[in-house]
């Protein structure tokens, strides 16, 4: 049994790739809500939607979110009114927003809907929620606080962040089915996802920060930076705004304590011998999965 703290794109593709590699039924991942929102009135979980659709093979690959063979005639038609039409939902997609907000409308909890979304698409991955409670990440810039998608899609991620916010972390619970994961699980992976704004928010809901380290030993970690870049986004610059080092070796000093085996890239093998010094194996790979070969190698070094 495989259990994957998800954020966004990373995870999905890491996804992706183990269950291309092992049986989907014994993979659960454990998603990111911080970037959720409410929006014209609409429930949006961005995280859980692009691993859904990239699981199902309904992704956009081009735009690296949202669902293929997308429309946008109400956006289109909304920004023409006048409308807030600065964050894009498609036509396809919007269906999926509307049909989680009226089954929450309904009573339904965000795991049951985020289930039964899997289902009518056929993936076979278990997709949770780290928590059916509130929980958003915001940011604190010099132009006041901003939730995760004013500063990511309105502002496209380019002010300065003095500190981060996770409203509600606290007083968050994990669902049972995520304590049963975490608690069940034969391995537990952390994707390659943004450490700061994908990975810390699922860390701060009461318990499962505890959960990881009371089984570091079999917590295998990719690190998201390669040659003190991120693959894609904004965590490179947010590590150093924030006062980390941007380097794999800064993300392994992150998460201390909670990571028995870190997976870094070819690029950054010289750091090896230090990530080891800290107590932590290391195994060098590519962790790259833009190649389905090389995301096959990187499944197979989580599983190994």
């Amino acid at each position: 049994m495989i259990t994957v703290l998800s954020g966004g794109v990373g995870a999905a593709r890491l996804l992706r790739a183990l269950s291309d590699a092992h049986d989907p039924v014994d993979i659960t991942a454990i998603v990111n809500v911080g970037d959720d929102l409410v929006l014209h009135g609409l429930t949006i979980c961005p995280d859980l939607d692009t691993i859904t659709y990239t699981l199902a093979g309904l992704n956009n690959d081009e735009l690296g979110w949202g669902l293929n063979g997308e429309t946008w005639r109400v956006m289109d038609e909304l920004a023409a009114l006048g409308g807030e039409a600065w964050f894009r939902l498609g036509d396809r997609d919007l269906a999926t927003h509307l049909y989680r907000t009226q089954r929450l409308h309904e009573g339904a909890t965000k795991t049951q809907v985020t289930a039964e979304l899997a289902q009518r698409h056929g993936v076979r991955v278990t997709i949770l929620p780290v928590t059916d409670d509130p929980l958003s990440t915001e940011f604190v810039t010099d132009e006041g606080r901003l939730s995760f998608q004013e500063y990511f899609v309105r502002r496209h991620h380019d002010v300065v962040v003095r500190s981060l916010a996770f409203v509600g972390a606290d007083q968050a619970r994990p669902t049972e089915e995520v304590t049963a994961a975490l608690r069940k699980a034969t391995r537990l992976v952390i994707a390659p996802s943004n450490p700061l704004i994908s990975v810390d928010p699922i860390l701060r809901v009461p318990g499962v920060r505890a959960a990881l380290r009371a089984r570091s030993h079999d917590v295998v970690a990719i690190s998201p930076i390669i040659r003190g870049a991120a693959v894609k986004g904004p965590a490179d610059r947010l590590l150093r705004e924030l006062g980390h080092d941007s380097t794999a070796l800064g993300v392994v000093d992150l998460y201390e304590g909670l990571v028995g085996t870190w997976i870094i890239d070819e690029a950054d093998a010289e750091l090896a011998d230090d990530i080891r010094a800290r107590g932590p194996r290391v195994v060098v790979t590519t962790t790259v999965m833009a190649d389905p070969d090389d995301a096959a190698r990187l499944a197979s070094a989580v599983l190994a």
